[in-house]
């Protein structure tokens, strides 16, 4: 496979088939040349020859068909006339031919070197990735799961929506978070609050006590030597959910997040928390008083998380992505199915870009026990 411009793949005998179409018209400007009234000269049709093919061809071919084109050039000259051949007017073709011939093949070869370039950013991007913001299982003890992270930017594939799940002795921690801000500040930041809770998830006894220590955690690395002025500007909104293994009720802790949504035989139901805590960042700007909500997840139920890349979303007019609208009536009960209909749904909402990164989780508890 050959990379086009746009990020087009091209097979290589596709592209080489290709080739004969400025053959053919190099061959074609040549006889009709030779044929019709002296008069009448069609030598700055060969141009075109060099000009098209680099829309499927590198620079070996861009520069074969230049020099075709300009064999073409001479021999007709010398067929025509072999004195004309020497006038300014032929010589002139000649010259604008290897001009526009050489610059083509100068543009191919940056052209292939910054897609090689580009090529490497997405593998390094993407090998981050997988470092600091992995997939999640698709297992975490009973609980079928399906995540996903949608990046606005096709060249960096992570930002400062983040993710993480822990397993406890009794069931299941997982954040979902949104850094404000963009750019590599942003996925530090996301960084260091995915590391305070892998390290914390397991240790903190209670539900408060993990986001306490996460807010303290954030807080700190935003006063650290090289982030001066970010303090009390920077933060990071969260949902901290601890789900239990057997039948019971989802304790959360929301921090400025948007709310789960819980699916019941196609019936949504978002999840506010009545009394929501400030993003994680800013505890020490307020009292710090966690408030645990709690609501039902049961056998055959699917809970939805997401950040606000996904209800941010607009349509051509300008219309928010309504999620709960959207899903109701949806049966799929595979966490898996579920968020490939979710991801199609919303792309075809917003014309297949996203102006926001945006993080998609589906969790199901099996609506009967495992053998």
């Amino acid at each position: 496979m050959s990379q086009r411009p746009g990020g087009l793949h091209l097979p290589a005998r596709a592209g080489r088939a290709m080739a004969a179409i400025p053959i053919a018209w190099i061959l074609a400007v040549c006889v009709v040349d030779v044929l019709v009234p002296p008069d009448i000269h069609l030598g700055p049709l060969l141009v075109a020859a060099p000009a098209i093919t680099p829309l499927f061809g590198g620079p070996r071919t861009v520069g074969l068909v230049a020099v075709l084109a300009v064999i073409g050039q001479t021999a007709v000259g010398v067929l025509r006339d072999p004195d004309e051949l020497l006038s300014a007017n032929h010589e002139a073709q000649i010259a604008a031919l290897v001009l526009v011939g050489t610059s083509l093949v100068i543009f191919c070869v940056l052209r292939e070197r910054r897609a090689k370039e580009l090529a490497q950013v997405r593998y390094v991007s993407e090998a981050a990735q997988r470092v600091v913001l992995p997939p999640l299982p698709e297992r975490l003890g009973p609980l079928g799961v399906a995540s996903l992270y949608l990046a606005a930017e096709a060249e960096a594939r992570i930002g400062g929506d983040l993710y993480a799940a822990a397993r406890t002795s009794s069931g299941t921690r997982l954040i979902v978070g949104d850094v404000r801000g963009k750019g590599m500040a942003a996925v530090h930041d996301a960084a260091a609050l995915l590391g305070a809770f892998r390290a914390a998830a397991r240790r903190r006894a209670s539900l408060g006590e993990l986001v306490a220590h996460l807010d303290r955690s954030v807080c700190s690395d935003l006063t650290e030597p090289g982030g001066p002025g970010r303090y009390g500007e920077t933060f990071i909104t969260a949902a901290v959910l601890d789900i239990p293994d057997e039948d019971g009720r989802v304790e959360m802790i929301a921090c400025g997040h948007p709310p789960p949504v819980v699916l019941r035989d196609g019936r949504p139901t978002t999840v506010d928390a009545l009394h929501p805590a400030p993003p994680l960042g800013l505890g020490d700007l307020t009292h710090r008083r966690y408030h645990v909500h709690s609501f039902p997840f049961d056998p055959g139920d699917l809970l939805m998380l997401y950040t606000d890349g996904v209800t941010e979303a607009r349509d051509a007019g300008g219309v928010f992505y309504p999620l709960a609208e959207r899903v109701t009536g949806w049966t799929e009960k595979d966490p898996g199915l579920f968020l490939d209909r979710f991801r199609r749904d919303l792309l075809d909402h917003v014309g297949g870009h996203l102006d926001d990164d945006a993080v998609m989780i589906v969790m199901g508890r099996p609506a009967t026990p495992r053998a």
